[in-house]
C-alpha cells in the first residue's frame, strides 16, 4: 500500500461526507473506519491522541493523523522514508507532532515505549514478514504498545482477492493455491510474501490479548472497474458507499473478504475487563 493510497481524504474527524478524490478512493474505508473507532476514546481522554504508526513510510496517513491535532510516532526501517517524512511534516505544518523513529515490527517494543498508544496503526506490515512467528510476534509487540483502551488498526492483503484474481484470469491451479496455502500466495513467482483471510487476522490478534471489533474488506471493486467508469468525485463516493455497505450489511458482509486488503479494528481491555 503506498502512502498516496493511504491518504487521508479529509481533515476534519467529524466530516465524514467530505468529497473523496481518486488517490485515496483505495483507503477512504480505511480512514474513516480509523476515525470512527477512536472518537470516543478521543472524547473520553479529551485530548489529543498518542498514535504510534508501523511502517508508516513517508507520512501518508501520521501527517493527516498530526494534522489532525494527535502526536504520531513513525517507526519505519528506512532511513529514507524517515528523512522524507520529516521534510513533508515541516511543508505541512505538522514538525512537531511528529516523531521518526528507525525500528521495525521486530524492534518495536525497544523503540515505543509500552502501554502508552491511544492508537496504533500497522498498514501494509504484517505480509511482508517472514513467517507464523513473526506475525504472532509482531501481534504481541503491537497489542504491548497500546494503553488499556487503546485502539488497534490493521490493514493486511486478502487472500480470496487473489484466488478471485487467478482464476479470472484462467489460472486455476495457482488459484487453488493461493486457496489453500497458509502463506496465501499462488505460487514461487507470487510477489507477495503473505495473505490473510479474515478468520486468520481475528485469531493472531485475538491471540495477543485483543478484542477484535471490526473487520472489512478494502478494495472490493475499485481494482476492477475501468477508470473511465469513475470520472466524478460522485462516482468515486458512490463506489465507496457501495463497498461500505456491501462490507457491513448483515447478509452480504462476507463478500469484504474479497476485498485486495482487509482491515480489522481491535482493542485492548480495560484493565479489570
Amino acid at each position: 500500500m503506498t502512502d498516496d493510497q493511504r491518504r487521508a481524504p479529509h481533515r476534519d474527524a467529524a466530516d465524514t461526507a467530505a468529497p473523496i478524490s481518486s488517490p485515496s478512493i483505495r483507503t477512504a474505508a480505511v480512514w474513516q473506519a480509523v476515525l470512527a473507532a477512536v472518537a470516543p476514546r478521543e472524547q473520553q481522554l479529551d485530548r489529543p491522541l498518542r498514535v504510534v504508526d508501523l511502517g508508516g513510510g513517508t507520512g501518508g496517513l501520521a501527517v493527516p493523523l498530526a494534522e489532525l491535532g494527535h502526536t504520531v510516532t513513525v517507526v519505519d526501517p528506512s532511513p529514507d522514508a524517515l528523512a522524507s517524512l520529516r521534510r513533508r511534516a515541516q511543508e505541512v505544518g505538522v514538525s512537531t507532532r511528529i516523531i521518526a523513529v528507525q525500528g521495525d515490527a521486530a524492534t518495536l517494543p525497544e523503540v515505543v515505549p509500552p502501554g502508552q498508544a491511544d492508537l496504533v496503526t500497522c498498514h501494509g506490515v504484517l505480509e511482508v514478514l517472514d513467517d507464523d512467528a513473526a506475525v504472532a510476534a509482531a501481534a504481541q509487540a503491537l497489542a504491548g504498545t497500546l494503553a488499556p483502551g487503546g485502539i488497534l488498526s490493521v490493514v493486511a492483503a486478502g487472500r480470496l482477492a487473489a484466488v478471485l484474481g487467478r482464476a479470472l484470469g484462467g489460472r486455476f491451479e495457482q488459484a487453488q493455491t493461493a486457496l489453500v496455502s497458509n502463506d496465501g500466495r499462488w505460487g514461487p513467482g507470487d510477489p507477495m510474501p503473505r495473505r490473510f483471510d479474515a478468520q486468520q487476522l481475528q485469531d493472531v490478534l485475538s491471540a495477543a490479548g485483543l478484542q477484535v471489533e471490526r473487520v472489512h474488506g478494502v478494495r472490493l471493486f475499485d481494482d476492477l472497474v475501468p477508470a473511465a467508469m469513475l470520472d466524478t468525485e460522485a462516482d468515486y463516493a458512490a463506489l465507496l458507499d457501495l463497498q461500505e455497505t456491501i462490507t457491513t450489511h448483515p447478509t452480504y458482509a462476507f463478500l469484504g473478504q474479497l476485498g485486495a486488503a482487509l482491515h480489522v479494528v481491535a482493542r485492548r481491555p480495560q484493565e479489570g475487563a
